[in-house]
């Protein structure tokens, strides 16, 4: 052993980073970050949210300096208010009573979410009763749920599916987004034994971009002797994220909101992924903290190039503004719809900053 290796392997610093690929903001999380910052500079009054509109406290925090009021309540909503809709879904009754009561109402779910529901109505119309794995209490397994709740037997553990009553011939499994393929496996396992014939989607429920960030921690986990996870604790993806590096053997796992946060005794090889709600600008920090000697390796799954628009009627009120302003300012009214693919939503975050209030 050389005696620069030594004298490495002596520094109790970090060694190198081994950063996951892909990781952070997921396509339906991008969509509802810019969804609502183009809401936050359509409209003069304050915008109200239905929700979190993403489960990172960072995020809401930004917003919130901005002025948008977050409410877990519709009916808190003052008549008349612009009303976006978060990206987790949300039930019939609380779409319905935002419309009424909101001036201009976007929802803001995640297409993926979108699915799920219409997979609800679809086998209660034809008579199903549907096992669901959802986390108690999330937003979206709550959204989900209230599709249709007389036929939704909420589940997270295998047991719980075999203390399930009997319910006919006609079953169906679904399940909310952003579980982890581990949770869900022993849970379609125990319902396939319980209903032969059970019901289940020709394409997998569960997040493209939350498998992916899995896929990519476990590529690096083996390698590391800490592993950083980033994000809220209240974000089901991400918790997810920090049990696999558990459950794969990693020894120190250290769960983080911001850079401020990481453990100061970290050394050797860490690994650094986040979850689909974490900004990148937070996966920058925590890197320059950790200062890398041998500098930071990505460690690369798979490349992902999904994208969700925005909501249509956000896309025609921000087109027909535009129109508008070409029209009273003489100039050349735009042709064609929005299309912000190329707008990365950490960007529209950053510019949407330099509008906040001077204090």
């Amino acid at each position: 052993m050389s005696r620069d290796t030594e004298e490495q392997r002596a520094d109790p610093r970090v060694e190198r980073v081994l950063l996951a690929e892909p990781r952070g903001f997921c396509a339906g999380v991008e969509m509802a970050i810019k969804a609502l910052t183009w809401m936050v500079r359509a409209f003069d009054e304050p915008v109200y949210c239905y929700h979190e509109i993403v489960h990172n406290k960072l995020v809401v925090e930004r917003f919130e300096a901005l002025g948008v009021v977050f409410v877990d309540d519709i009916a808190t909503v003052p008549e008349g208010a612009p009303v976006m809709l978060s990206a987790h879904g949300s039930a019939p009754e609380v779409v319905q009573r935002a419309q009424e009561v909101g001036g201009y109402t976007v929802d803001a779910v995640c297409p993926l979410v979108t699915k799920v529901h219409h997979e609800v109505k679809v086998r209660a119309r034809k008579g199903f009763h549907i096992v669901y794995v959802g986390h108690a209490g999330h937003e979206e397994a709550e959204g989900t749920i209230a599709v249709a709740p007389e036929i939704i037997h909420r589940v997270e553990r295998p047991d719980e599916v075999r203390a399930l009553p009997d319910l006919g011939d006609n079953v169906a499994i679904l399940a909310q987004t952003t579980l982890s393929h581990r949770d869900w496996a022993g849970v379609v396992e125990a319902a396939a034994d319980r209903w032969p014939d059970l019901w289940s989607p020709g394409r997998s429920d569960l997040c493209f971009a939350t498998t992916n960030r899995q896929g990519a921690l476990l590529d690096l986990v083996h390698r590391c002797d800490a592993v950083v996870v980033i994000g809220s604790t209240n974000s089901s993806n991400t918790r997810a994220l920090v049990q696999l590096a558990t459950e794969a053997g990693c020894q120190r796992v250290a769960w983080i909101n911001r850079a401020e946060e990481l453990p100061s005794d970290l050394t050797g090889i860490v690994g650094v992924t986040a979850g689909a709600s974490a900004p990148e600008e937070v996966v920058d920090a925590v890197i320059r903290a950790l200062d890398p000697i041998a500098g930071v390796e990505p460690v690369r799954h798979t490349d992902e190039d999904e994208y969700f628009p925005p909501p249509r009627n956000l896309r025609d009120l921000l087109y027909a503004i535009r129109g508008f302003a070409a029209v009273g300012f003489s100039g050349q009214a735009p042709s064609g719809h929005l299309d912000d693919r190329t707008i990365d939503a950490s960007d529209a975050l950053t510019a949407l900053d330099r509008l906040r209030p001077v204090k």
